[in-house]
This record gives structure tokens, C-alpha cells and sequence, in this order.
């Protein structure tokens, strides 16, 4: 048999060895050492520690015949000198095949409930999927969780499981399984309101005297109801005459959104490359690129003569389709696949931007973005998007600590 080949093990008698209780050191190498005595193989493991109780399964081989009487004998004295419970089931085979299509589900509650918890596992279950595992992702700010799904295509489920996380007020990512989900992968942010809390415009019309007008018409702007590059014109040339200098006034301003380093850090960590787009300007985004270390930024850039802004900008304009059009020169150049990209956003003209990316993650966005996004991520904290790559809290602040 090659050794691509698995034998057959669907015939084959086993036993499942489940054990359970107060967990303490010892107790899996003191099983293991128990069903040793036996000459059984391993088949299959599981081992969950929750709040200090542990449930251990083992699946093995049949013993040699006759010795499964004192198998079973041995193993239940064992685990009662240890004041554990055990239970051995006869069966056939391994597990059962994982069927076609699967996908990693992950469910974010600030709190999750009990009641959001049935909501998703029985829309799983509808949609024709099996939830094979189920582990915990992070425990705050957020609570996040992890099922693997069997059974169903993504897409499917995707858009099932959208539809009721929006009834039901939790954040639902469904992304496909695979060797992919570990590759190097490409993260491009919006700015304003996403990777930073402002809208910088903003920021320059509270030194012009005109904020509330510039902040009525962005507003509007980021709903989709005006077309964006008129929008970006009208609100600039409010802040024709201001002195240059209150640009460096404007970036000691801006405040990063909760969770915006440690996303960097850890994606930068793990070998992504990082990047933003912005309709704002380049006089803040080079400077954050430069602060944080980012791999790629672009926006647009306010005209500077004689020392003073003109109320106009150069170049090409980045809108909603500029957006799009940057992430795809930005994997081009990092040699990443589209298919591996993460575009995060939250307002209208990030639309493009999020559809064309391999993710696209709608963050404490406006409901035509929410509608529109792979998933929508509703809680203050840039790093929970961490949770939908399938890292988890734990990771992070190891690495953090071990880096000091």
C-alpha cells in the first residue's frame, strides 16, 4: 500500500475511552500508560480542559482477544483512584467522513449568549452543515468562538448565517477551510473610522471654522448618497487659506481605534504585509504609515502654495473604485494572490474595495455596507478581526509578553 494510500479502518473493531474530571497533571501520560499494557494503537485524540475539568477521548484499537474484560477493568480502577469517571464504548472504525464543503464559522458576542449560540448552531444545522468542533477564540474584550462546518459550500452558509446574525445582534465570519487560511496574506484598511476613530477632513475644518458643514456632507457621503469625488471637492475647498502648519497639528489629533496596533503588530508578526487606502490625505496617512510601520499607503493629497492649503487636491483621486483599483496594484506587488487578501471598511466608497478582496470585513460600518461585506465586525476593537483569521487572544498576548 503506498503511502498515500490510508488503510481501511472502517471495519475495524475499536474502543472509545472517554474520561472525565478534575484535571491535574498526569492524567493523560497515567491513560495512555494504562492502555499501553495493552498493545493498542491510537486511532484518534481529543482532550478539552474546561474550567479546570477535563474530558479526554481516545479511540484504539481492539486488544489482543479475551483481554478486553480486564481492559476495561483496569482502566475504570485507574481512573477511580483518581476520582475520575470513565466510560469505554465498543464500535467499528474511526469517525465518520467529514462531508463536502467545509468552512470555519466565527461568532462574536460582546456578550455571547446562550440564545445567539442556538440561533447559529440550528441555522448551521439547516443549512445542511454539521458542526464538527467547536473551540474558543478569545474570552474579552470579546467573546469569540470557532465551529468547524462540515457539509454545506461556504457561500451558502455564508448568506444564511448573515441573515440571522443580523437578527440576532451577533458578528458571524464564514470563510473556507483549507491550506490557504494559513498562507501569507495581504490586510488593507480604510482610515478614517476604521483603522483611526476620526474623519480627518474633519479635523482640518475644526481649524477652518466649518466642521459641522464638512461633517454633514461626509456623513452623507459615506451613506452613499452623494457621489464621493464632488463630495471630497466641495468639502476641500472649505479649507482654502489655512496655514500649512496645522498639519502637524491635525496628526498629533488622531486617535488610533481601539485594538489598531495589536492587529498591526500581530499581522506583521505573522509575516502579512499591511497597507491602507484612504480618501482622506496623504499629509496622515504617510505619517501613520511611517508610525506603525505599514507596508503600503495611498491617498489623496491636499495642494500646498506659498504655505497655505488652496482648497484643492492633486493627483488621482482615491474614491470607491480607486480603492479597489490600489488593493489590487498592492497584492500585485506583494506577490499575493487576491483570493488572500483582507480589505477592511467601513463606508460606501470601501464597497469595491471589500468585494474584490478575498474577505471583505464591513467594521462598525453604515447598514449598506453591513448588507454588502463578507462579514460585518460590530465591536469597538480593531483586533477582534484577528478572531476571523483563527488566532486567538491567548497568542497574542503570549507573543506580546515574550517580546516584552
Amino acid at each position: 500500500m503506498s503511502a498515500s494510500q490510508p488503510p481501511q479502518t472502517s471495519e475495524v473493531p475499536t474502543l472509545l475511552v472517554k474520561i472525565f474530571g478534575k484535571d491535574r497533571p498526569g492524567i493523560t501520560a497515567g491513560l495512555f500508560d494504562t492502555l499501553a499494557a495493552f498493545s493498542v494503537d491510537v486511532v484518534d485524540i481529543e482532550q478539552v480542559v474546561t474550567r479546570g475539568r477535563i474530558t479526554l477521548c481516545a479511540l484504539v484499537t481492539e486488544p489482543a482477544p479475551g483481554t478486553e474484560g480486564e481492559l476495561r477493568a483496569t482502566v475504570h480502577g485507574w481512573a477511580d483512584s483518581l476520582k475520575l469517571q470513565a466510560e469505554i464504548i465498543s464500535g467499528l472504525g474511526d469517525n465518520r467522513p467529514r462531508g463536502s464543503g467545509r468552512s470555519h464559522v466565527t461568532v462574536l458576542g460582546h456578550p455571547l449568549t446562550a440564545e445567539c449560540t442556538a440561533a447559529i448552531a440550528a441555522r448551521i444545522t439547516g443549512t445542511g452543515g454539521n458542526i464538527d468542533r467547536i473551540h474558543r477564540l478569545a474570552k474579552y474584550p470579546v467573546t469569540a468562538v470557532e465551529f468547524a462546518v462540515s457539509g454545506c459550500e461556504t457561500e451558502p452558509l455564508r448568506t444564511a448565517l448573515a441573515t440571522e446574525a443580523a437578527e440576532i445582534g451577533v458578528d458571524v465570519a464564514v470563510v473556507s477551510a483549507g491550506l490557504h487560511r494559513r498562507a501569507q496574506r495581504l490586510v488593507v484598511m480604510d482610515v478614517d473610522s476604521t483603522l483611526i476613530t476620526d474623519e480627518v477632513i474633519e479635523l482640518f475644518a475644526a481649524h477652518a471654522g466649518c466642521e459641522a458643514e464638512v461633517a454633514g456632507v461626509t456623513a452623507a457621503a459615506m451613506r452613499g448618497e452623494l457621489d464621493f469625488e464632488q463630495s471630497l471637492h466641495a468639502r476641500v475647498a472649505l479649507l482654502a487659506g489655512l496655514d500649512a502648519s496645522v498639519v502637524d497639528k491635525v496628526r498629533t489629533e488622531v486617535r488610533l481605534t481601539p485594538g489598531a496596533r495589536t492587529l498591526i503588530r500581530t499581522l506583521k508578526r505573522l509575516g502579512f504585509q499591511v497597507g491602507v487606502v484612504s480618501g482622506g490625505f496623504t499629509q496622515v496617512t504617510d505619517d501613520l504609515k511611517e508610525r506603525l510601520g505599514l507596508d503600503f499607503a495611498s491617498a489623496n493629497t491636499l495642494e500646498i502654495v506659498d504655505g497655505r492649503l488652496t482648497g484643492r487636491v492633486t493627483g488621482e483621486i482615491v474614491d470607491r473604485a480607486g480603492k479597489a483599483r490600489l488593493l489590487r496594484r498592492f497584492a500585485a506587488e506583494a506577490g499575493v494572490p487576491l483570493a488572500q487578501t483582507v480589505a477592511i471598511g467601513d463606508g460606501a466608497n470601501d464597497l469595491d474595495m471589500l468585494n474584490a478582496a478575498g474577505l471583505g470585513v464591513a467594521f462598525n460600518a453604515k447598514p449598506v455596507v453591513r448588507r454588502a461585506a463578507d462579514t460585518a465586525v460590530n465591536v469597538p476593537f480593531l483586533d477582534a478581526v484577528l478572531y476571523l483569521l483563527g488566532i486567538t487572544r491567548e497568542e497574542v498576548e503570549t507573543a506580546d509578553a515574550h517580546e516584552g
